[in-house]
């Protein structure tokens, strides 16, 4: 039933074992390498974790800078906020309202018969979120920005990303609850 393998053959099932165990093991490591963006966080701040989703959240605005252009998304909670007037009726948004801005660097269009900007590289992605009890010093949000590398295809938190690093900016719609873009009409 079995028979006797010769010294040679031995030795050529043992390397091949061997060469598949490297192949697997370098497969398995290149596997592991890519980044789970989910683990990502701000020092002492926010996590990419907690956006979980952001990519299906229903847009709020568009806007474009010079160097970027900009599609803001919120979630359910924020998007029922806005709907019900808010902040435009004085009123603030409410705990777990989520806003989601996604920039790209903008590049003109090859295929368009006039001239169009559109997104080009993923640049980074800017997330905020309403918590009062967390966030008490910062009229109750909280911002962290997590910059995109497009050759590793990784996150990292910005470099000037703490829990505050957008509420300086933000403070000059403080009467706005801190949203610069309005939910616009469709």
């Amino acid at each position: 039933m079995f028979e006797k393998l010769s010294p040679r053959s031995r030795g050529l099932r043992i390397a091949s074992a061997a060469a598949l165990g490297a192949v697997l093991a370098v497969l398995g490591g290149i596997a592991s390498a890519a980044q789970d963006k989910y683990t990502v966080r701000v020092p002492n701040g926010l996590a990419f974790s907690d956006f979980r989703g952001y990519e299906n959240w229903q847009l709020v605005s568009v806007s474009q800078t010079d160097d970027r252009l900009k599609v803001m998304l919120a979630n359910p909670t924020m998007i029922a906020a806005y709907q019900a007037g808010i902040p435009g009726n004085g009123k603030k948004f409410p705990d777990g309202s989520k806003i989601a801005k996604i920039q790209w660097k903008p590049k003109k269009s090859a295929e368009a018969q006039f001239p169009v900007n559109v997104p080009d590289n993923l640049a980074d992605l800017f997330f905020m979120e309403k918590d009062s009890k967390r966030f008490p010093n910062t009229g109750g949000w909280a911002y962290a920005q997590f910059d995109y590398d497009a050759p590793s295809d990784m996150f990292t938190p910005d470099k000037a990303g703490t829990v505050n690093c957008g509420n300086v900016c933000h403070t000059a719609v403080v009467a706005k609850d801190y949203i610069f873009h309005p939910y616009q009409k469709r």
